[in-house]
């Protein structure tokens, strides 16, 4: 994994509008993590659907792009596989 870090030069509204995202893929991850926690066997396909259940039902999250959307359950899943893996070691 490449960890890029870069100095952002921009306005107020710029910064708004990337921590709101941010807080928003932040939120559906979670939220699908949640949703798998709680219902006895979701697969990967089911946390993917989830998304967008979240975004029917959670007027910000249709802010965000979709594919973004898509990437937080991606990595939602993937975190839930690493604990299995973990686990199993």
């Amino acid at each position: 994994m490449f960890v890029l870090e870069y100095k952002l030069r921009g306005k107020p509204e710029q910064f708004k509008a990337l921590d709101e995202g941010i807080r928003t893929v932040q939120f559906v991850r979670n939220k699908c993590v949640r949703f798998w926690m709680d219902s006895n066997g979701v697969g990967k396909a089911g946390v993917y659907k989830y998304t967008t259940t979240l975004r029917k039902e959670f007027s910000f999250v249709k802010c965000l792009n979709s594919t973004a959307c898509q990437q937080a359950g991606e990595r939602a899943w993937l975190a839930i596989s690493k604990f299995y893996e973990n686990c199993k070691k």
